[in-house]
């Protein structure tokens, strides 16, 4: 009777031993020579993939390389057909609160992954034009929480009251990111559409009026003048240091 096939495509471009094997269901079958590792290949009819030769031991994988490679060229071509640019807004003004900006940060990290460019706008309102350099601080900072995965394409530009940068996604980043995943077997494909149904409802939230509108500075005053001694709502930190910068 006749054994199974051996598949040498791969395979003989293998030359270190130990290595450290995943089997073909996503199981870690640990640590393994790698002519045990062949056999276990030969006995499935797959073949044994190296998918992070940089490791050591190196990791491989049990696979249909034929079928790998065909998947990952066709999730290269529906990125490459789909890539396009996110705008997330940091709110209606600088005085949005560290959590909504950490927030903001992994979305554009999602978008990043999956190979759209982001435009991160933060928006100035009535005096905080004096000071730009709180807005420009914090599109810097997430430059600075992004640079595993992102690029900077475009620097701060000003349109009317508003600042926006953009990101591009730093692609071997972003693969080796992709490639330790699947060493860990926790490789996967990030729906968006979730993602993008809450960004839109975000940004309408937030509006398109680029207007030097002064309205929240006016019911801030009224607030001022009606909470009173006993009013215990917790303050944010944002709104304290913009207020000391502007004389409020």
């Amino acid at each position: 009777m006749q054994g199974p096939v051996q598949r040498t495509r791969v395979n003989h471009m293998i030359r270190i031993s130990p290595i450290r094997l995943i089997g073909a269901d996503g199981e870690q079958v640990g640590v393994v020579e790698t002519h045990e590792a062949l056999r276990l290949a030969q006995e499935a009819g797959l073949d044994l993939v190296e998918i992070s030769p940089d490791t050591r031991p190196p990791v491989c994988k049990i696979m249909d390389y034929g079928k790998y490679k065909y998947e990952l060229s066709k999730r290269e071509n529906k990125g490459a057909k789909q890539a396009e640019l996110k705008e997330i807004r940091l709110g209606r003004s600088i005085k949005i609160d560290p959590h909504d900006v950490m927030i903001r940060v992994e979305q554009s990290r999602r978008f990043l992954m999956a190979g759209h460019k982001v435009m991160l706008t933060q928006r100035f309102r009535g005096r905080e034009m004096a000071h730009k350099e709180l807005g420009l601080e914090r599109l810097h900072k997430i430059c600075v929480d992004l640079a595993d995965v992102a690029k900077v394409e475009m620097s701060p530009r000003w349109t009317g009251r508003q600042a926006s940068i953009v990101l591009a996604p730093d692609k071997p980043k972003i693969e080796a990111i992709k490639r330790k995943r699947a060493a860990e077997g926790k490789e996967e494909e990030d729906n968006l559409e979730e993602l993008e149904a809450q960004i839109a409802a975000q940004n309408a939230e937030i509006g398109d009026d680029d207007s030097d509108d002064t309205s929240d500075e006016v019911s801030e005053s009224k607030d001022k003048k009606t909470k009173g001694k006993k009013d215990n709502r917790i303050a944010n930190p944002v709104d304290d240091e913009i207020a000391d910068l502007l004389g409020g």
